[in-house]
């Protein structure tokens, strides 16, 4: 057990059930299985017990939005105008519910937050920030970077480079 997360410790195995279900949330437990070079019954355990761990969030579809029609991808730097506890709450809270922010990171550096976007164009980018700055939720200042290409996205992590497990 992992003291500090209350989580078990990961072995080699584990690292190599999730690196194949993050590249195939739909693999079978055989596939797995196969996969990872274990038999169906331990590996189906292992996958529950990463799963009730926190391990695995959740499994889903990657939509490819090119077909469904033209979108904007926006990354905005968010500078905040104070920078009390509660103004951040405040921040994070009022964004939150906006389905077009598709991602939002607290960074360190020369802004404080960078937003991404995914929107149907330029005027319904310009509708929701203007919503925001009317809003009054403590925006200073913000910068916006327009998408022109995506060479790649990767929707997978490195996990065996990231985290080095105990020798086996």
């Amino acid at each position: 057990m992992n003291t500090s997360t209350g989580n078990p410790k990961l072995d080699r195995l584990d690292l190599r059930i999730l690196c194949h279900l993050q590249k195939n949330g739909r693999a079978t437990n055989v596939e797995i299985a196969d996969a990872v070079g274990l038999s169906p019954s331990p590996c189906l355990v292992r996958v529950k017990r990463l799963e009730q761990a926190g391990y695995i969030a959740g499994y889903g579809a990657q939509i490819r939005l090119e077909k469904l029609g033209d979108t904007l991808l926006v990354f905005t730097e968010v500078t905040l105008q104070d920078h009390k506890r509660d103004d951040f709450v405040k921040f994070e809270t009022s964004i939150r519910p906006i389905d077009e922010i598709v991602e939002c990171h607290l960074v360190s550096g020369g802004y404080d937050y960078l937003l991404k976007f995914i929107t149907r164009g330029v005027n319904h980018y310009q509708e929701i920030i203007e919503g925001l700055l009317e809003a009054n939720i403590g925006i200073e200042k913000y910068f916006s970077y327009i998408v022109i290409k995506t060479p790649f996205i990767k929707n997978y992590y490195p996990i065996e480079r990231l985290i080095q497990p105990p020798h086996a």
